[in-house]
């Protein structure tokens, strides 16, 4: 999954405002303890981290 895709996908889920906001400040057990960015930097790939978060926050297997 490219970054772009990922981004979108938060921005749909959380809306454009959120998704940031969500991405930097809230961590995740799912990411080893990490928030999105940190994971994104360490080397997490994009669909990685955003299966992770489909799991933390219950996206439906729609929006997956």
């Amino acid at each position: 999954m490219r970054l772009t895709i990922f981004w979108e996908r938060m921005a749909a889920h959380f809306g454009e405002a959120y998704a940031d906001s969500f991405a930097r400040d809230h961590v995740m057990s799912e990411l080893g303890g990490r928030t999105v960015h940190e994971a994104l930097e360490a080397g997490w790939g994009a669909k990685e981290v955003w299966r992770a978060v489909c799991v933390a926050v219950d996206v439906p297997a729609e929006l997956r």
